[in-house]
């Protein structure tokens, strides 16, 4: 099974809008959960947004208003549109086929960011 790949960061002025996308390998179908997750610090991710199989959709609280998460099974791609964004919003953006606790920061030695169901993110900048 190929690894899930995530697409469409780049730089945006405060305020503005990107839509990311992940490529889902199967996983839209198969998955109990997808979700999108950031880079923290060095070494932690933190859990953004979910979805799971009946649609049911959860943020973190520093998201809730201004991220949209969902999907499209007949393409298999996860999105995210992220809208008024801030430059806290800055980060490396992944998407998994799983889901953790949201607003928390997760050791990366805990997840199995290795593995074929985590991609290898893309770039979310906010800057004046």
């Amino acid at each position: 099974q190929a690894r899930v790949a995530e697409s469409g960061g780049g730089s945006v002025q405060p305020g503005g809008s990107l839509r990311l996308s992940c490529a889902a390998s199967g996983y839209t179908r198969s998955a109990r959960c997808m979700g999108w997750y950031r880079q923290i610090s060095e070494k932690e991710r933190e859990g953004v947004a979910t979805i799971f199989s009946d649609e049911t959709t959860r943020y973190a609280e520093s998201v809730k208003g201004r991220f949209t998460i969902s999907k499209d099974v007949a393409k298999d791609t996860l999105y995210l549109q992220m809208d008024n964004l801030k430059p806290e919003d800055s980060a490396m953006y992944y998407c998994a086929a799983e889901c953790r606790p949201l607003g928390l920061p997760l050791p990366t030695t805990s997840l199995d960011i290795d593995s074929n169901y985590w991609g290898k993110g893309t770039l979310v900048t906010v800057s004046s």
